[in-house]
């Protein structure tokens, strides 16, 4: 019983031993890569910095004279008006220029059609434009400007070859939406005479656009001819004849104003107006203060012609 409550001691067992991994060689590489990345890193993130701070801060690449803006394309666009969109970023560097929203700026002065702004390093700034075409004089009262074939109308230059007709019936007032409209059926008005016979948009003095399913055109030469019968003053020109064309098929009736108004002309007189606007039809509408000149007595007709 004494023996079975000696306690029972275990036999000390021999205690693990711990390697250490000994500080060689190839750790020393891969400390050694470790530290020259980390300090070309640092290199590189200081010289991107000085980089950077010379590119948005120096002098050398700041917009400080109007001459560093270069501009192409310009005819009747003047310089000034340009250089006074780019008058918020004198004194910065060039890459601070937002280039998009000055582009947009520039498509709002009128004769602008297209712009496209680069920058140029080290301290430029280059503009080029594409201008707008007029293709008409437009009366509105007594003004007279320019306007192209999208509407948009133009402030007439000093000086300038132009050789449009002229054309009412739309302002400033009108919605441009409306004024694209009117302007391209006017457009392909000239077109299409153009192609029935060369020379015919030299005959268009004038165009009124005030209805948009009527153009109306006052064309010359038309009704040259000697003057009344007995006077010896020579040849006079006559009055523009207004022609009512409708809104389509301007070649053809065309064609038919030249084909038939001889004939028009000998049986009405003096011709005031032709209404092309119905079908294998002309309405013609006599000049009646010539017809009183030449006849007193006879009353003024209008004539319907097939």
């Amino acid at each position: 019983m004494l023996a079975d409550e000696e306690p029972k001691y275990l036999r000390r067992q021999k205690p693990v031993e711990i390697k250490r991994r000994k500080f060689g060689r190839a750790a020393w590489k891969t400390y050694l890569h470790v530290t020259m990345w980390t300090a070309v890193g640092l290199a590189g993130a200081a010289a991107a910095f000085e980089c950077g701070r010379f590119l948005l801060t120096s002098p050398q690449m700041a917009l400080l004279h109007p001459d560093q803006i270069f501009i192409a394309g310009n005819h009747y666009v003047t310089p000034q008006s340009v250089r006074e969109i780019f008058v918020a970023d004198r004194g910065k560097s060039v890459l601070r220029i937002p280039v998009e929203k000055r582009r947009h700026q520039l498509e709002t002065i009128s004769w602008v059609e297209r712009a496209t702004v680069r920058r140029a390093l080290p301290n430029r700034v280059e503009v080029d434009i594409t201008e707008r075409a007029p293709i008409a004089f437009l009366r509105d009262g007594s003004e007279l400007s320019l306007v192209d074939v999208h509407g948009v109308i133009l402030d007439r230059p000093v000086e300038g070859p132009f050789h449009f007709p002229v054309v009412t019936g739309i302002s400033a007032d009108t919605p441009l939406e409306d004024r694209e409209q009117r302007m391209q059926l006017y457009s392909k008005f000239l077109q299409e005479i153009e192609s029935a016979r060369t020379g015919a948009d030299e005959q268009v003095s004038e165009v009124d656009l005030s209805d948009a399913h009527d153009l109306r055109a006052s064309l010359t030469g038309l009704q040259n001819e000697l003057a009344a019968q007995g006077s010896t003053s020579g040849t006079r020109v006559a009055a523009p004849v207004l022609v009512h064309f409708g809104d389509s098929d301007f070649s053809g009736k065309y064609q038919t104003l030249v084909d038939e108004f001889g004939a028009w002309s000998a049986k009405a007189g003096h011709i005031q107006s032709v209404d092309l606007r119905f079908s294998r039809e002309a309405v013609v509408n006599q000049d009646t203060n010539v017809a009183m000149q030449q006849a007193p007595p006879k009353k003024a007709a209008n004539a319907l012609l097939h």
